[in-house]
């Protein structure tokens, strides 16, 4: 039984409904540039989105040939020509407006901020992160944010992982988990950083090599996990 103090929280997709922030974002961002968000043009800006991300993760990129390219090669396949840094910001704008959560996000970390100690661990932006996270009106929530733009790692990179650690006041990764729905970049960072892990996979994916030390569908299933691993303060003996 573990008295967990810290739990690392990501945001996209485990707190904020990423999906539906695209879905506000990409087709204001093509519309305001004369190519209205057809399938064919999603599904090529998916793949090569998910591409240079998958990059970044494994070090083989940086952040700005990411920003550069991910809609400047959208644009470029359609015979387009853009400047791509200019589109990404854009991008970020629309992509910051949208307050959609996760289901039951904001009831859960209210429930659980009086008693712990929440910090954001995101791949991403720092700005938008930022942004985002105050928006929606989680920032009070949290004690620090940690966004590999500043880190200068991503998750899973175990850099990363150690800046935050030596970041967190009287830190103890042994009542640290990270809670995060990506399998690659939460649950095998915060293993091989030498933390719990709990999976948040509602589409029940099997894990490839290293098991999670929690697996949940919907984020309302962490809070018994939390319950029971409180450590029971026993009662004074009567005399």
């Amino acid at each position: 039984m573990k008295n967990y103090q810290f739990l690392l929280f990501d945001l996209d997709d485990t707190l904020l409904d990423f999906k539906a922030a695209e879905r506000l974002a990409l087709p204001k961002l093509f519309e305001a540039h004369q190519l209205p968000l057809t399938p064919q043009i999603e599904a090529v800006y998916r793949e090569i989105n998910t591409g240079l991300w998958s990059s970044l993760e494994e070090g083989l990129i940086t952040r700005d040939i990411l920003m550069e390219n991910r809609f400047g090669k959208t644009f470029e396949h359609f015979g387009v020509e853009v400047d791509g840094r200019v589109l990404d910001a854009e991008y970020r704008v629309y992509l910051a407006e949208s307050k959609v959560f996760v289901e039951g996000a904001l009831e859960l970390i209210q429930t659980l901020a009086p008693e712990y100690e929440l910090y954001i661990t995101s791949n991403g932006l720092a700005e938008t992160q930022i942004k985002r996270l105050q928006v929606t009106g989680l920032a009070p929530y949290f004690k620090q944010v940690f966004v590999s733009e500043n880190t200068g790692y991503q998750k899973p990179m175990k850099p990363f992982f150690d800046y935050v650690f030596e970041r967190i006041p009287n830190f103890d990764p042994n009542k640290a988990m990270i809670i995060g729905d990506s399998y690659s970049a939460d649950i095998i960072g915060g293993a091989n950083a030498g933390i719990d892990t709990c999976w948040l996979n509602p589409f029940n994916a099997v894990p490839a090599t290293i098991q999670p030390t929690y697996e949940i569908q919907k984020l309302a299933q962490l809070l018994p996990i939390l319950n029971s691993n409180k450590a029971i303060n026993p009662q004074p003996l009567g005399i």
